[in-house]
């Protein structure tokens, strides 16, 4: 049933805010429709859209179910902010803080076959410049065997940049960009595996800025 509320939910909120207030293009990688089972869609971070970004451009078998990793410190600190946040976004707390909001949730989630969404930048960008991954979104993928799934936004940070509270007027455009699949190699450590994802999303960024430049 909450299952239900939420997806309802989601597609009012989701077709009122991306797509009454933006001019979104999706572009979207032939083998990310391959991925098998769960897996970890990681995205650079600079705006509140993302979240909805991501779950409105990624191929629908993933978005259906994607929990989105959100800030404990931020959006957990009050009832009301968890209640929203969890019913939108079916959001679960990262800890930014060392202070155990999570408690191996990320591995549970993941087991039962939920797929999430993680900003491994950590925060949203002041400036719209990507900042260096953290470690953590890898090293989960790694653990636990399941494919990365990248994904660029570009135009997010023009559209609605850190401090507002709603997209700019004119409907700027937005690109959502998913790439193929990645999985470790081997024995490649969680570093190492880091960088390959980082570099995926810097790569689908720049391969696909022009689409918003005039």
């Amino acid at each position: 049933m909450r299952r239900i509320v939420r997806r309802i939910v989601q597609g009012v909120f989701f077709r009122g805010l991306v797509n009454r207030t933006i001019t979104r293009t999706n572009v979207v990688d032939p083998a990310a429709y391959g991925v098998k089972g769960t897996c970890v869609v990681v995205a650079n971070h600079s705006s509140h859209l993302d979240a909805p970004l991501v779950m409105s451009g990624v191929p629908r078998y993933i978005s259906r179910d994607l929990a989105t990793g959100v800030a404990a410190d931020y959006f957990f600190t009050t009832w009301y902010k968890k209640f929203f946040t969890q019913l939108m976004f079916n959001a679960f707390p990262v800890d930014r803080r060392g202070e155990g909001a999570n408690r191996g949730l990320s591995k549970k989630l993941l087991a039962a076959g939920v797929p999430l969404l993680l900003f491994p930048e950590g925060t949203r960008s002041k400036t719209g410049k990507m900042a260096r991954f953290q470690v953590g979104a890898a090293s989960l993928a790694l653990s636990t065997q399941v494919p990365v799934v990248p994904v660029a936004l570009i135009g997010a940070h023009e559209a609605m940049p850190r401090g507002a509270n709603w997209p700019r007027p004119g409907r700027p455009p937005v690109v959502v960009a998913v790439g193929a699949p990645l999985r470790a190699r081997g024995n490649e450590k969680a570093d190492a595996f880091n960088e390959r994802v980082e570099a995926a999303v810097r790569a689908l960024y720049a391969a696909n800025r022009y689409r918003i430049q005039d």
